[in-house]
């Protein structure tokens, strides 16, 4: 199964570069899934690690992620993806809220996203400088405050020596990307 979310997930960002360099998308979810396989988590969380952004990215739908995938995969892919309809703010807030309450397997598929997004922003600044910014809907202050959010609330709920060691690994990345 594992595979077959790898190869949809490709199809699907098939043409798509990350936010602030010619890299094929595909390689965040690729490095998110796997984060999530080295932490031992299950096939449907490594399965939603392929898949997490292709509801919120691309024409696919979540009826298509559980027709493909089953209702688990599904679940966790619905509760990680962000309503973009709504103000860069609100989605932000949903997702801080969703951390703060969700069961422990949503709360380590977002953070290792988050965690994969911040190392690439980091390689970014140190490559290209303050410049990067420009590339975000949100200037440093609130991305300093969106993630700084998440660290502030990914453990609520959750014996700190139960949570996977990426959880510091964020937390150092925040202090290290927003002082």
């Amino acid at each position: 199964m594992k595979q077959k979310a790898k190869e949809f997930a490709e199809k699907a960002h098939q043409g798509q570069t990350r936010k602030s360099s010619n890299v094929p998308y595909i390689t965040h979810p690729i490095r998110v899934a796997e984060k999530l396989e080295g932490a031992g988590f299950s096939d449907a969380v490594v399965c939603a690690g392929y898949l997490h952004d292709v509801v919120e990215d691309t024409t696919y739908e979540i009826e298509d992620i559980e027709a493909e995938f089953g209702s688990r995969v599904a679940e966790l892919v619905a509760a990680h993806t962000e309503d973009k309809s709504k103000s860069w703010q609100e989605r932000k807030q949903h997702t801080i809220d969703i951390v703060k309450h969700a069961e422990i397997d949503v709360k380590n598929l977002i953070v290792a996203d988050k965690l994969d997004n911040l190392l690439g922003l980091e390689q970014d600044l140190d490559s290209q400088g303050e410049a990067v910014w420009r590339n975000f809907n949100a200037g440093v202050e609130q991305q300093k405050w969106y993630n700084s959010s998440i660290v502030e609330n990914m453990l609520v709920g959750i014996n700190p020596e139960d949570a996977p060691s990426y959880f510091a690994e964020y937390k150092d990345a925040v202090k290290r990307v927003f002082g």
